[in-house]
């Protein structure tokens, strides 16, 4: 109301003659704006004097102007690409800052045009609609403004410009080489930083500024210098390897921990680019093991050197034996152990496991308990996948049984039971030396024979984490008459528990640190926080109607039927069992001044497969509470499943109430309300559960029951489709391939690796291609689908809709 009645004094004092006027004008205008919604109304009729503001001669009120014309015009995309286009041909703007939020507007107005599909994918920007061709014509112009404040704005501004092609980049990168020499640090610094950020997707084109970036790698500024070597190894050649080495080992030793480990990571995306080069960078980063530097930067050279072991294989032995020389003198606990336990996973593998021993069995004289426990527990793995080594080991596994540590001479106790049974079920007989073998015969392996107790007991990983293994055993527990059950408790006969989301945060932070937070919590004394995952089904479990149909397969997410707002707000879970479904209706009263008697939901839809058994009603539902209502629905198992909507209505009695006292004021009549359709999909009977390693499982499960199918699906995004795929199939993503990387949707098919187990126990496992067309007419998927019943792998990939 104020604002109301200031409102023409306002407006006279946006376009005052003053420019100090006018720019706190702007600036409260710009304030208002954001305060709530009726402010905004107001501020949106001051318009036109906003638009006269830019016409000031004084530069800061056409940068206010300019801003306060973006706060009102943001949500209409028209009215923005309008007002970008009139400023960028008037040339009346002469203010730096007011050009740089036009060059920053212009920018995002190009984005939208790429990742809102009004450019079809593989059309240059200059080829491409008018605003596209105008609006890179306007970015390319402001590149020869005389402020550097400006060019670089508009350099900035191409460089990031999505699905750029290297002709329109070219004058951006050649700006951005200028500056390079520039003796203004704060522009060698940002230009160094924007050509780091090009040479990810375009190496090539900033090949170009090389000797420049090898000028400033003796840069005084140590930001500057350390971004100059990590863009050289992204744009390098594999003939500049050895000599960017060179000038990188003398400039490690003079920098603080945070730049080595931008480095360190720069090396390791070296490496994979140039395997052939992999035994220079992998000595390269032990040497700097050896070297004075914190957890932190040491931490990062072990996680780089053991990714390179996974992705360039080649590199496994001699990494192995630079991180062997590393713990021989390590100070860290959680990286010693790390490393024992990779080389109890490797070392046996390789082509003389026995030159590990030592190096291991140290460690075990020399270190303190968690080291000493994870050596015994290395050695366990080298004794059980080498017979030849079992007797030499167990020399040394004995000298731990007296250990004062309990964990590790419980370790050694059980390796040396496990391996004494082996060795006396299974003696090693060493091949004849002097025998000359026939070329017929093939080499003995020094591996250990079918149904060998040590490599079971010792090799042989669970079937689940402890995570799922704990909550598994949980809801075995809570299950009616489990405790009283005469079935033999075994893996088979525990529950299947779902795989449950981690946030996106969490598990980048788990990736950075190698995926080793629990061990670092455990080694630093910190407690991580772990949530309690309630079990679902525990509200079926206590009604002993319900509860005699047996155990609940799993429960799904809880889906809406009505809206917040609504006067009864009702969300159903789907309990999934092997014959039948529990509905739980979760009824909340938003009413004040009444109570609910006898709440059920009824429903009805029309399917050969489900039929609804009965019901249990929601006795009484005061204002603000929640209560249950159960529906039971019957599963006909020789019907394939198909999916089915029901229309569901809310029936119950209501008493009205009066909202102070809670006292009854009239009897209860009944009443109806209708609610959403609500679905039973075949989705709802798949359970998310991932296997250790899909490529291994996908093998065993054969193809004897494979299903293929081809489809076309509507979707713009590769993204989306991918999203689609996992959410109707219901299955769990495997290997990390859930999501696609930023930047790469739609450059080439994305491969899905799905597992679950649908109800019943069937494994299923599915691998999905996910391919953009280039004619941006939709997706295109091409599923397999495993499973041991045909049926199973038939319903699975018929969810495709």
């Amino acid at each position: 109301a104020m604002l109301g009645a200031i409102e023409r004094y306002v407006k006279q004092a946006l376009v005052d003659s003053s420019g100090q006027v006018s720019s706190a004008a702007l600036v409260s205008a710009t304030h208002l704006f954001e305060r709530n919604p009726e402010s905004a109304a107001i501020v949106k009729r001051w318009i036109s004097e906003t638009t006269e503001a830019t016409s000031s001669p004084n530069e800061m009120v056409q940068f206010h102007a300019m801003q306060l014309l973006y706060q009102i015009k943001k949500h209409d995309r028209l009215g923005m690409q309008k007002l970008v286009t009139q400023f960028s041909q008037r040339n009346t703007l002469k203010s730096p800052l007011a050009l740089v939020l036009l060059v920053r507007y212009t920018a995002k107005l190009l984005n939208d045009e790429v990742t809102e599909g009004r450019m079809t994918s593989g059309t240059s920007f200059q080829n491409g609609s008018t605003f596209a061709r105008s609006g890179y014509a306007f970015l390319e112009a402001s590149l020869r403004h005389k402020s550097e404040m400006v060019v670089y704005e508009a350099a900035k501004a191409i460089c990031a410009l999505p699905n750029i092609e290297p002709q329109e980049l070219s004058p951006a990168v050649n700006v951005l080489q200028l500056f390079l020499s520039s003796p203004k640090p704060a522009v060698r610094f940002a230009a160094m930083k924007t050509v780091s950020q090009v040479a990810v997707g375009h190496p090539r084109m900033v090949s170009k500024c090389n000797e420049d970036l090898e000028s400033l790698i003796s840069d005084a500024n140590r930001s500057i210098a350390t971004l100059a070597i990590t863009t050289l190894l992204k744009t390098g050649s594999e003939n500049s390897i050895d000599r960017l080495l060179k000038q990188i080992s003398v400039f490690l030793s003079e920098i603080p921990d945070e730049y080595k480990i931008t480095i360190v990571r720069s090396l390791q995306r070296l490496c994979l680019t140039y395997p052939a080069k992999h035994r220079v960078l992998v000595g390269f980063l032990s040497n700097f093991l050896r070297e004075e530097g914190g957890f932190d930067f040491k931490r990062s050279i072990v996680n780089s050197i053991i990714s390179l072991i996974k992705q360039v294989p080649e590199t496994t032995e001699s990494s192995l034996l630079h991180l062997c020389e590393f713990i021989e003198d390590c100070e860290f606990t959680m990286l010693s152990t790390q490393i024992l336990h990779l080389l109890g996973e490797l070392g046996p593998g390789t082509q003389a496991p026995a030159r590990y021993i030592r190096f291991i069995y140290n460690r075990v004289i020399l270190e303190n308990s968690a080291v000493r426990a994870a050596a015994v527990a290395a050695l366990s793995k080298f004794a059980a996948r080498c017979p030849s080594l079992r007797t030499s080991i167990m020399t040394l596994l004995k000298r731990s049984l007296d250990d004062e540590d309990d964990e590790t001479r419980d370790r050694a106790s059980v390796a040396v039971s496990v391996l004494k049974g082996a060795m006396d079920e299974f003696p090693y007989v060493a091949p004849d030396e002097e025998a000359e073998p026939t070329p017929e015969e093939e080499p003995v392996q020094d591996a250990p024979q079918a149904g060998d107790p040590a490599a079971f007991v010792l090799l042989q990983g669970l079937p689940m984490s402890f995570d799922r293994l704990d909550r598994s055993i949980r809801a075995y527990v809570k299950a009616p008459a489990a405790l009283e059950s005469a079935e033999q408790l075994t893996f088979s006969a525990l529950p299947i528990v779902e795989e449950y989301a981690v946030p996106e945060s969490a598990a980048d932070d788990a990736g950075e640190m190698g995926g080793d937070a629990v061990l670092m919590a455990a080694v630093t004394g910190e407690k991580e926080e772990k949530k309690e995952v309630v079990d679902p089904a525990a509200a079926v479990y206590a009604i002993p109607e319900l509860a005699s149909l047996g155990r609940v397969f799993r429960s799904s997410p809880p889906t809406e039927l009505s809206e917040e707002e609504t006067e009864y707000v009702v969300r159903c879970i789907k309990h999934v069992m092997p014959e039948h479904i529990i509905l739980q209706f979760l009824i909340q009263n938003t009413v004040d001044d009444q109570r609910l008697e006898n709440c059920t939901v009824a429903i009805e839809g029309d399917s050969e497969c489900f039929e609804v058994a009965g019901e249990v009603a929601a006795e009484n539902i005061k204002y603000g509470e929640t209560v249950n209502a159960f529906t039971v629905v019957t599963r006909n198992p020789e019907v394939p499943l198909a999916p089915c909507n029901f229309e569901c209505v809310l029936r119950f009695g209501i008493v009205q109430v009066d909202p102070k006292t809670g006292e009854d004021e009239s009897d209860p009549f009944d009443e109806e309300y209708p609610l959403e359709e609500l679905e039973l999909a075949t989705s709802d009977f798949m359970a998310k559960v991932s296997v250790p390693d899909f490529r291994q499982g996908w093998e065993q499960v054969g193809n004897t029951n494979e299903v293929l199918e081809k489809f076309a699906l509507q979707f713009k995004k590769q993204e989306d489709a991918v999203a689609a795929v996992i959410d109707f199939l219901g299955m769990q993503p495997c290997d990390g391939t859930g999501h696609i990387k930023p930047g790469e949707g739609g450059k080439k098919p994305h491969m899905l690796h799905l597992s679950g187990v649908f109800v019943g126990g069937t494994q299923v496992l599915a691998r999905a291609q996910v391919a953009a067309q280039g004619d941006a007419s939709g997706v295109l998927l091409k599923i397999a689908v495993r499973s041991d019943d045909p049926d199973v792998s038939r319903m699975v990939a018929d969810c495709i809709r």
